[in-house]
């Protein structure tokens, strides 16, 4: 007696054989119409020729003769190219078609979104597989659930460029791609199936890395069958390249014309938009959105933390520049001055508290100029914003609302073990109130970055700084009076339009009389756009630059490890970040409450208040750590007790009383 699935066998010779998301089958019982196809956002169009999507194969959407039914193996499931295989795919195929009208009505019906029409067709029709191929004893190695289906292909691999501001952004990115069901981060570009660099336009340098990583990356994508041929790619398709960031917004017209390179450019306030843009691209359009915002905070967004076990952690409390110094290109990429709510940013640190974060990095293109103007009622005028003496700003404040010492003020009375910093300020916003606020409250690191760019006051005219050598030297004084004990930190610029040897002169001397412990130091590149761009001339030569940088470079160092000198015989609070890499088995490093790099011997001590007898240091632990020595840019010393943040400083002031 013949095998009732014998008639079937007369297919195999006629079918593609080959490991095929769906075999396709002829009924001849479909009824002679179009299925209505999921067509992007017009969801009750008919088309014969159906757009490719991420859940299901183009032949699903077959018209009146042909349907199409999953068949997805695992590495350990049969194949449906062995004969056996084939036939029970096609017994489960042939069982489907009385549930085909279930389809139609499913892909009519008024559902919410695109996506989730996609979602339920398929899960609907999954379920019912499942089901089905069980009946025929298919032999797979497991269930295969609708989650992990949906997530094949969406793959995320990411870089980021340029400051700390950018990795906050690349981890809010994440988190709004993971709501979207991107779920999955790999490590290598060559697995991912999404690609997205997140770019700095600050400098030519910065950039000049971008398009060299570009061009691997559209390597990838262009030669993605040979890569995936000789083993060198292992993603289910060739890669979508997303760039983001100010780079993005400086140069949307040259990366969209950069032969099919870029496939999605996005702007640091479009972010939100990206799983839109990314389905516009298998669509066959470029995805594009750089159009800035007064408002985007990305305030309700709860970032995905690319360090998930790291002591630190990034946030941000407001973005964008109003402060136009014309060589920054930052107010054309990132937009004007905007605050986060202060309820928004307890809430992160809240987070991340639980999750066992010991230090927090706030930050803002101009991050002491947060001004949050949506939780008062009762908003005083700009005039009554302070600025620190001796300054000005070309941009006027509206309305003042809670300042950044009182976001500061709530944040370290909140949480008395943790540690705050905070990045990129400005001079000009450093009023008495935050220097004696940051002087009286030990869980805010007396550390303070005070850019410069230049010390020659005739340069920080042209630069539009808003002030001049001799005030930024007042400041420097106040605040060293204010907080005898705080290290500085600086940026430069060399060679900026029109800069003399005179000039540069200034320059190496104000580092010298600051003393410094560390400086970002910097030839400088002209950005289009900006108001040097328009009114002057990029007129000291590349060689000249790098020289005067060399030089200011060789000044910093000479000062510098004075700094470092001073902490030698001081015992410091340090927080325990790793293991030391050049003795990953018998070191840790760590940071202190000035920001500097400490490192100290791995071995069993005591804790300085609870009795929990001697053990060995771990990530997070804070320990003192008395400094035996110094090199110019890190300390070393012996690590004498376990110890909390709050009971370290209060032993302290009681010591000194």
């Amino acid at each position: 007696m013949a095998s009732p699935l014998s008639p079937l066998s007369a297919l195999w010779k006629s079918q593609p054989h080959h490991h095929s998301a769906a075999l396709r089958i002829n009924l001849r019982r479909l009824p002679p119409r179009p299925i209505a196809v999921l067509s992007g956002p017009c969801l009750g169009s008919s088309v014969s020729s159906p757009p490719p999507s991420p859940l299901l194969p183009r032949s699903f959407f077959q018209c009146r003769k042909t349907v199409s039914i999953f068949a997805l193996p695992s590495n350990s499931s049969p194949s449906p190219t062995s004969r056996r295989g084939f036939v029970r795919h096609a017994a489960a195929a042939a069982a489907a078609t009385a549930d085909v009208q279930q389809e139609y009505a499913l892909l009519s019906c008024p559902i919410k979104s695109y996506e989730e029409k996609k979602k339920n067709l398929f899960s609907a029709c999954w379920d019912r597989e499942q089901n089905r191929l069980g009946r025929v004893e298919m032999e797979m190695a497991g269930p295969v659930s609708t989650s992990q289906i949906i997530s094949r292909g969406r793959r995320i691999y990411h870089e980021t460029y340029g400051c700390q501001m950018n990795v906050n952004d690349m981890e809010i990115v994440l988190s709004i791609m993971k709501n979207a069901g991107y779920e999955e981060v790999v490590k290598e570009p060559e697995n991912a199936e999404i690609i997205f660099i997140n770019t700095c336009a600050i400098r030519d340098n910065a950039e000049q890395k971008v398009w060299q990583r570009l061009n691997y990356f559209w390597f990838l994508k262009r030669e993605w069958k040979s890569n995936v041929a000789v083993g060198r790619s292992q993603s289910t398709h060739p890669p979508k390249i997303a760039v983001l960031g100010c780079m993005a917004e400086r140069l949307k017209e040259k990366l969209l014309d950069a032969d099919k390179m870029v496939d999605v450019v996005c702007g640091p306030d479009a972010y939100r938009d990206l799983p839109r843009l990314l389905d516009e691209v298998d669509y066959g359009h470029k995805g594009i959105n750089t159009l800035l915002s007064l408002e985007e905070t990305y305030a309700d967004v709860s970032p995905v933390r690319i360090s998930s076990n790291s002591v630190t952690a990034f946030v941000s409390i407001m973005r964008g520049c109003n402060n136009m110094c014309s060589f920054c290109i930052v107010p054309f990429t990132r937009g004007r001055e905007r605050s986060r709510p202060v309820s928004s940013i307890v809430r992160e640190v809240g987070e991340l508290w639980k999750e066992g974060v010991k230090e927090v990095m706030l930050l803002g293109q101009n991050v002491n100029s947060y001004n949050d103007v949506s939780e008062l009622s009762d908003l005083e005028p700009g005039s009554n914003w302070r600025l620190s003496e001796g300054f000005s700003s070309i941009c006027k404040v509206k309305n003042m609302g809670l300042r950044f010492s009182d976001l500061l003020d709530r944040l370290s009375t909140e949480f008395p073990e943790m540690r705050f910093r905070f990045t990129s300020p400005h001079p000009k916003d450093f009023p008495d109130d935050l220097l004696f606020l940051m002087k009286d409250r030990y869980n805010i690191c007396k550390n303070i970055h005070l850019p410069a760019q230049t010390g020659s006051s005739t340069v920080l005219e042209r630069m539009r700084r808003g002030y001049t050598r001799e005030a930024y030297l007042d400041l420097v004084q106040k605040i060293r009076g204010i907080i005898p004990d705080v290290g500085l930190s600086s940026d430069f610029i060399c060679g900026f339009c029109g800069e003399t040897e005179y000039e540069h002169a200034d320059t190496l001397s104000l580092v010298k009389s600051v003393g410094y412990d560390m400086a970002y130091m910097f030839a400088y590149s002209m950005r289009e756009r900006t108001h040097a761009h328009r009114n002057y001339m990029d007129d000291v030569p590349d060689n000249v630059k790098q020289r005067r940088l060399t030089e200011l470079i060789g000044t910093f160092r000479e000062s510098t490890g004075q700094r470092y000198e001073s902490q030698v015989g001081t015992v410091q609070l340090v927080l325990v970040e790793g293991p030391n890499k050049r003795a990953p088995e018998s070191g840790l490093v760590g940071k202190s409450d000035r920001g500097h790099k400490v490192s100290f011997l791995n071995v069993p001590m005591p804790h300085s208040f609870e009795t929990d007898g001697k053990r060995n240091p771990e990530i997070g632990d804070y320990v003192e750590v008395r400094i035996l020595g110094s090199t110019k840019a890190s300390l070393f010393g012996e690590a004498l007790a376990r110890t909390s943040l709050s009971r370290f400083y209060q032993n302290n002031s009681d010591s000194r009383t």
